[in-house]
């Protein structure tokens, strides 16, 4: 589950950096290096898809077990 964790974090900072570029250069780095909307560019962006969801749970996930953590220890 760990190696999930961090593959999908790392997925998801290569996907948030590619919508950087696109943002302030006008440069889209997989389409680039791809092709627009090739097979292989569309399972790249779902890929980064998925692993924003899978950090977004491991966050949620996380912040919850902290907070549930700390009123045990306040008790």
């Amino acid at each position: 589950m760990e190696y999930l964790r961090k593959t999908s974090l790392i997925l998801t900072i290569i996907g948030a950096l590619n919508w950087g570029l696109v943002g302030f250069f006008d440069f889209n780095l997989v389409a680039f290096l791809f092709g627009s909307m090739s097979i292989l560019s569309r399972i790249i962006y779902m890929l980064v898809g998925l692993s924003a969801l899978i950090v977004a749970y491991s966050a949620a996930t996380c912040c919850r077990t902290e907070e549930h953590l700390v009123k045990e220890i306040s008790k």
